[in-house]
């Protein structure tokens, strides 16, 4: 009999792909990374136990903190909108889970996400409303063999009934949409964690300053609403930042500074072998698909070029697609218009 070594949050999804495993045949172990001080494991252990698997709490919180929480304090610092689960996934969620699929004899690894892995390819869901293919793109390619997604396909809906119809306590736990390792509001998290200076706000048009900002990590490119700057001004908009100048830069009712079409991206990694020059791609989560070109650059880099997008935010990942394959991606360094860097990101 094969065995899977499945990543056990405590919450519906790992729950139910355990289940699933174990009608497909596999001797499923289950295991629980502790990544933060406050995590709580009890909804975890009690699956296990219900279900009748080994199962192994393993603490990773000083690795946590130093390539996920302190990289994403540090990348904020420095003026860029990080995605925590994209790093997590990458160095430390399936990289543990990979290593000790080894220490415990195991075959393959399972998660409950919504994805699909086909012919060492990766794919969307085909829930769509679920599909997390974009935080997947950084997965190791010679791996994909190893990786077992059996939520593929399902509605949470019907992943809830099968946890109902197996008696599990968690079959209505709500899903968790926040950052794991952030309590209370975005802000209140950044100012207990990192040192935030009060400095000037420029309106890009006119270069004079109207107001001040509270630090730059609390705002993003883009930004609307709850910018705290004061005024009555309608419709302004987070454009830039100058880190050393310590400026936050808006425009009022015209964003066309917004607006990119083409940048950068960096650290890529690729899931096809085929070297591809037009597909499409998301710049965040829940953005539409943007058909672009490529231009392949030195240095694992990767010039992407679209037509007109808005908001394009540097530290953000860029994934790239064919269809319902998901070909790869990387982060965006750099946003450029008219084949020049935005001087404000």
């Amino acid at each position: 009999m094969k065995k899977v070594l499945v990543g056990m949050s405590g919450g519906v999804d790992s729950s139910v792909a355990v289940i699933l495993l174990q009608k497909m045949g596999y001797e499923v172990v289950g295991v629980t990374f502790k990544f933060i001080d406050d995590m709580d494991t009890t909804d975890a252990v009690k699956v296990a136990d219900k279900l009748n698997i080994e199962h192994h709490i393993l603490d990773y919180r000083k690795e946590f903190k130093k390539d996920v929480i302190d990289k994403f304090l540090n990348d904020y610092c420095n003026g860029l909108t990080p995605n925590p689960c994209v790093i997590c996934n990458k160095v430390c969620k399936f990289k543990y889970l990979f290593e000790n699929m080894n220490k415990y004899n195991c075959d393959f690894i399972a998660t409950g996400h919504y994805a699909k892995i086909d012919n060492n390819k990766l794919y969307r869901s085909k829930n769509k409303d679920k599909d997390q293919s974009y935080f997947l793109f950084d997965l190791p390619k010679d791996k994909l063999s190893k990786i077992i997604f059996p939520l593929e396909g399902l509605e949470k809906d019907k992943v809830r009934e099968i946890a109902k119809d197996n008696d599990l306590d968690n079959s209505n736990k709500k899903d968790s949409f926040d950052v794991c390792f952030i309590k209370g509001t975005f802000n209140e998290y950044i100012k207990d964690n990192t040192k935030q200076v009060p400095g000037d706000v420029i309106n890009i048009d006119t270069n004079e300053v109207i107001g001040r900002h509270k630090g730059l990590s609390y705002y993003t490119i883009g930004q609307r609403r709850g910018l705290g700057i004061g005024g009555t001004l309608d419709r302004m908009f987070v454009v830039g930042k100058d880190i050393k100048k310590n400026i936050l830069y808006v425009c009022i009712g015209n964003n066309d500074y917004l607006m990119s079409d083409s940048c950068i991206i960096t650290n890529v990694n690729l899931l096809t072998d085929e070297k591809i020059d037009k597909c499409s791609s998301k710049f965040r989560y829940r953005s539409s698909d943007i058909d672009v070109e490529l231009e392949y650059l030195d240095d694992n880099e990767i010039l992407v070029k679209y037509s007109n997008v808005k908001s394009v935010t540097p530290g953000q990942a860029c994934v790239l697609y064919n269809g319902e394959e998901c070909l790869g991606g990387g982060i965006i360094k750099e946003v450029r218009k008219n084949n020049k860097k935005l001087w404000y990101l």
